[in-house]
């Protein structure tokens, strides 16, 4: 088993200079931690660098469902939707602890993009192609049962309402709870760095020249194959490489917005039109209401990986919020957070951003380089299998190794081992019991358990060996024992790491985040032995990442 601790980086990235890999990927999004975990369990040995923190792209800046897109019906994608959609309870099933079944409420207006009739078709066919199980069918709604579900939608125009359910998720959790799976089974993980060059033998690519972009080292990794899983920068990282594919990526933006639930008291998850034919998601959570997203073509190319909330875009999702819920007068200034993603997407010609299709291709270059672009969260274990299964064929060509199939598929990720789906609300309730033994409340357990799984029990020894510190308020043993297991088991190099992606905190919970801000980095100070320079650096990128989160980049602004 690999460590997967920011503590010993050094001595990670020594290591991984001495190795000869199977597979060398670049990209530590979902995407890239799937085939690394599918690979590794196969029996291959693999490396993975990201240049950002793990999850740093899209891999934390999406709707945070695993959902089946019913939307794609309309544009008849029915591999997608089956796909995908049988991938949803996979999905589930493996990480319970971080994906919640969500009841989504589909208004039908007269004139909206649904009518009573394709939506009950629609829906049925969606519980075919995904294979819903029974209790999670779709139900049709009268008008009244509609509102009964959520009052605050629009009356004006109402028909009744399909009722099925999608999977609410934490995008960044499920990336990392891939990513320690992987390093269970040995995989080697090292994020800010990034991948300058190619290495060759014979005009075959054989490895990597890599920038660690911490210290500015040189890394040298090599590998038998490389996959090039690296998202809204898969054509950058092709570029690097002497064979070039025709087809290319074209980058659209998504925004969501977060409102706290006393000024939008949203009771329901709802999909719905917005004011001009587009659909859109606002979704509860933890009192908190987001709503999302926009879709629109992202050409600022030099900007890729902190894409913005601008002005435009914020007053679209509150002119959508008003337009479906007219009762709900929210402003701008009752806008807590957002967040920005680019989506990488197969381009088209001719076709409007909600057009493109979101499945996924693999290119084999001449190179020998295999590159992986498009795609759905949901699918992310279907499309590390296709990918996978490529790699296993190429290697045994070429060195006679041979490696097994997927087993991917009931195969718990880490944090998940109470049994499946099933188990999951008994075990929290008992380590909710058990939290108290360690000094801590009941309720600070079950958010513990309800958040990390079966990995809950290291926080609870973190917390138990904090609780004779006579720690400044505000900090307490349950965010000390949070922050101490992000560094060492969860590789965050960074505040932000923490913040965003370890635990997603400064989208849904930014008071929080200004409360503990100072005493969460003095505690990574000490731990990971920053100067003073480096202390801040950190703290001028996380108030930058705050102020973005709030702020709106104006757009007519610019020269």
């Amino acid at each position: 088993m690999t460590t997967f601790s920011s503590v010993n980086r050094e001595e990670q990235l020594r290591k991984m200079g001495n190795e000869i890999y199977d597979v060398v990927v670049i990209g530590g999004g979902i995407t890239g931690a799937g085939i690394a975990l599918d690979a590794a369990s196969r029996g291959m040995k693999v490396a993975v660098i990201e240049m950002q923190d793990f999850a740093g792209g899209t891999s934390s800046r999406s709707t945070k469902l695993v959902h089946g897109g019913l939307r794609y019906l309309k544009q008849f994608e029915v591999k997608i939707v089956a796909e995908v959609g049988k991938e949803r309870e996979i999905v589930y099933e493996n990480a319970a602890h971080v994906t919640t079944p969500e009841w989504m409420l589909l208004p039908i207006h007269k004139g909206g993009t649904f009518g009573k009739l394709s939506t009950s078709v629609g829906l049925r066919v969606y519980d075919y192609l995904a294979g819903v199980k029974k209790q999670e069918r779709r139900k049709m709604l009268s008008a009244q049962e509609t509102t009964q579900k959520e009052p605050l939608i629009k009356k004006e125009g109402l028909k009744g309402g399909g009722y099925y359910v999608e999977y609410r998720t934490d995008d960044a959790r499920l990336t990392l709870e891939i990513i320690k799976k992987a390093a269970e089974y040995g995989v080697d993980f090292i994020n800010y760095v990034k991948a300058d060059r190619f290495t060759y033998d014979n005009k075959k690519v054989s490895g990597i020249e890599a920038i660690d972009q911490l210290s500015g080292k040189t890394l040298m990794l090599n590998g038998k194959k490389v996959v090039n899983a690296a998202g809204p920068w898969v054509d950058d990282v092709r570029d690097k490489d002497y064979s070039k594919n025709a087809k290319q990526l074209k980058l659209t933006k998504g925004v969501h917005l977060v409102l706290d639930q006393s000024v939008f008291p949203l009771k329901q998850a709802i999909y719905f039109d917005t004011q001009d034919g587009r659909m859109m998601f606002a979704i509860p959570r933890n009192g908190k209401a987001y709503v999302g997203t926009t879709d629109t073509f992202y050409d600022n190319s030099k900007d890729t990986a902190n894409p913005k909330m601008t002005v435009e875009d914020r007053s679209y999702i509150l002119d959508a919020i008003h337009y479906m819920f007219p009762e709900v007068s929210v402003s701008a200034d009752d806008v807590e957070s957002s967040w920005a993603g680019v989506r990488p997407l197969i381009y088209v010609e001719g076709k409007d951003p909600s057009e493109i299709s979101r499945k996924d291709e693999v290119w084999e270059h001449d190179s020998g380089l295999i590159s992986i672009a498009g795609g759905k969260l949901t699918g992310y274990r279907k499309m590390s299998e296709h990918v996978v299964d490529l790699v296993s064929k190429r290697l045994k060509k070429e060195t006679g190794q041979n490696f097994g199939k997927c087993i991917t598929e009931h195969l718990p990720l880490s944090g998940a081992d109470f049994g499946g789906s099933k188990n999951y609300t008994s075990f929290v309730e008992q380590k909710a019991e058990e939290a108290v033994q360690y000094g801590l409340t009941r309720e600070e357990g079950k958010q513990l358990a309800a958040f990390y799984g079966t990995n809950t029990d290291k926080l609870f020894s973190f917390a138990h060996a904090a609780s004779g510190v006579n720690f400044e308020a505000p900090m307490t043993p349950a965010v000390y024992a949070e922050v101490v297991y992000a560094i060492q088991e969860e590789m965050a190099v960074k505040p932000v790491d923490f913040f965003i992606r370890r635990t997603g905190r400064l989208y849904f919970d930014i008071d929080w985040v200004r409360m503990y801000q100072e005493p969460v980095m003095q505690l990574m100070k000490n731990l990971l032995k920053w100067d003073d320079e480096t202390y801040r650096a950190y703290q001028a990128e996380l108030e930058n990442d705050i102020h973005d989160a709030i702020i709106p980049f104006n757009l007519s602004a610019k020269s």
